[in-house]
């Protein structure tokens, strides 16, 4: 098994299992992947510059509309077999104590799911990625990232040997310098397979990741150009799903769905031959 040293270390972990979704659809049989990444903003509904003033406090107290907007992503969530969260709350007073990475797999019907807890404030907040799978991860890495603490990556391996596909879910820092620390330290991650894809708010553009960043000579491909950022008039690229050249794409598509102040992006790839359903478990 792969270890990789970081300065605070790292967690390896078996994902959550919600044993009635096991018999869930998986890795639909013509080898196509649904991937979708999101930031969810802990389920506030965004709209308007000013909102970032006038609806602040709901990222310390629980509010009525939460409820209805983690409906809204779980019935998007439905569509996909691999989803990458970003600003999710595990469960403290803002959410009403409601782990919303397992409320979102139970909503979306995900056998698999695991939360990475980054800022951990008690009872007022408990920051989080997170992570819903319909297949079950052969590994599972939790990641906190260098530079100030709160901002993690999450590392799931599907399928064995140099035909694995490794998948970093992740959420990047707003500077660029701390941000460039943490891509190096996903580099060595990932340096080591075939199969790459790389998903989450990355809070910069493709062009500075692929040609500025230490990922630049791994030739990954960005399919998605469109704003996601902010979610009612999108203006900047920041949420990313990157692929490296072996996964074929089929689709991309940043989907118009305003609940967070991020946009969503999807991507639909299709896996090499070496790497099919007969690799990728779905059941335990």
């Amino acid at each position: 098994m792969r270890r990789f040293r970081t300065a605070r270390g790292i967690g390896l972990h078996q994902p959550q299992v919600n044993e009635h979704h096991l018999q869930a659809t998986g890795l639909p049989e013509d080898g196509r992947l649904r991937l979708l990444s999101f930031n969810i903003q802990v389920g506030i509904s965004t709209e308007r510059y000013r909102h970032y003033l006038t609806r602040s406090w709901q990222h310390l107290l629980p509010h009525t509309g939460r409820a209805g907007n983690l409906q809204k992503i779980g019935q998007l969530l439905n569509d996909f077999d691999l989803v990458a969260l970003q600003e999710a709350d595990g469960g403290s007073l803002r959410s009403g104590y409601v782990n919303q990475v397992e409320h979102l797999a139970q909503l979306g019907s995900f056998p698999y799911w695991y939360q990475q807890l980054n800022r951990n404030l008690g009872r007022f907040a408990q920051h989080s990625n997170g992570v819903l799978s319909r297949l079950k991860p052969q590994l599972l890495e939790d990641h906190p990232l260098p530079g100030p603490a709160g901002r993690g990556a999450i590392l799931v391996r599907f399928g064995e040997g140099e035909d694995a596909l490794i998948v970093v879910m992740m959420h990047l820092a707003l500077g660029a310098k701390t941000r460039a620390l943490q891509l190096g330290y996903i580099r060595e991650l990932i340096g080591g397979y075939r199969h790459q894809v790389l998903m989450g708010d990355m809070n910069t553009h493709a062009t500075d990741l692929l040609e500025h960043s230490p990922l630049r000579d791994l030739g990954l491909i960005a399919p998605q150009v469109e704003a996601t950022f902010p979610s009612w008039r999108p203006q900047r690229c920041l949420d990313h799903i990157l692929l490296s050249p072996s996964l074929t794409l089929e689709r991309v598509e940043v989907l118009a769905q305003p609940i967070s102040d991020h946009l969503p992006v999807a991507v639909e790839i299709r896996l090499p031959d070496a790497l099919t359903v007969d690799t990728l478990p779905v059941l335990s």
